[in-house]
């Protein structure tokens, strides 16, 4: 347990954290252009892509360490590419750093993407710790999509009323 909160406080993410389920991932896909479609606030939209982008990480790093691939920092390379790759198409279309679109001194987008991202690993992370400690197994149903999902939609109703 020591090790595993060595490698958090130093920004890396163990190999013992598996991926979050499919039907998360296609929810979180499914909220970033729902919230595209309605014209919800960046700040909302933020914290969809950063979830996503945390679970694509997540599933990408436990495919590689099924099929055996490791090589040095993987976890945090597989990490910056998806960052990179989703950070930079958004800067060159213009959907970052307006002037007026901040919160709390910070681009909406950029705020809710570092939220969502947090958020999403923290709570998949509890979720591996106490399906560890219930003997692999889940306390309810779904509780592998609820507990990532639940409190995102609880940030986006709070970000609602903020932004």
């Amino acid at each position: 347990m020591k090790k595993t909160w060595l490698f958090l406080l130093l920004g890396f993410v163990p190999c013992i954290i598996y991926a979050i389920c499919p039907v998360c991932t296609v929810a979180v896909g499914a909220g970033i252009g729902f919230a595209q479609w309605l014209h919800v606030d960046d700040a909302i939209t933020g914290l969809w892509v950063g979830a996503l982008i945390v679970s694509v990480t997540m599933w990408t790093n436990d495919y590689l360490e099924k099929k055996n691939i490791k090589f040095f920092g993987r976890d945090i390379i597989v990490a910056i590419f998806y960052y990179v790759i989703t950070l930079l198409p958004l800067n060159s279309t213009g959907l970052m750093w307006h002037a007026l679109n901040k919160l709390w001194g910070l681009d909406k987008l950029i705020l809710g993407i570092v939220v969502g991202s947090m958020v999403f690993f923290i709570f998949a992370i509890w979720y591996n710790y106490l399906k560890a400690r219930n003997n692999g197994h889940a306390y309810f149903p779904f509780q592998k999509v609820v507990m990532p999902i639940a409190p995102l939609i609880i940030l986006s109703l709070v970000f609602y009323f903020i932004a």
